[in-house]
């Protein structure tokens, strides 16, 4: 008769890197208000999201078969340099960065300020 040793359960396992980058609930709320305002003006009509290994994406269009208008990127391996949020204008060029959400997102503001007629 052969005697073998039990094999032993595993233990815990270090917490894996996630597959895809994605905004969490707060990140979400805030950028799905800001949407909602700029619908309310009339500015936006349209968005898509986007989650990526790298990269989450947060698309703006004024129509739905066209190029977005604006992105709203969370690149979580910038949060030490530039900061892990950025704004993108159609043509490519980065409006805002930095390392909170609801900063980034001021650079939206001047566009809910109109002139009362």
């Amino acid at each position: 008769m052969n005697v073998q040793t039990p094999t032993p359960f595993p233990g815990p396992q270090p917490p894996s890197p996630p597959d895809k980058v994605a905004f969490d609930r707060h990140e979400l709320g805030a950028i799905l208000g800001l949407y909602g305002r700029m619908v309310a003006v009339g500015e936006w009509r349209d968005y898509g999201m986007s989650f990526l290994k790298d990269v989450a994406v947060f698309s703006v269009f004024r129509r739905t078969a066209e190029h977005p208008i604006y992105r709203i990127e969370k690149r979580p391996k910038l949060r030490g340099r530039q900061g892990m949020y950025a704004v993108i204008g159609m043509d490519g060029q980065i409006l805002k960065r930095g390392a909170d959400l609801r900063t980034v997102l001021r650079v939206f503001d001047r566009k809910l300020i109109r002139p009362v007629e």
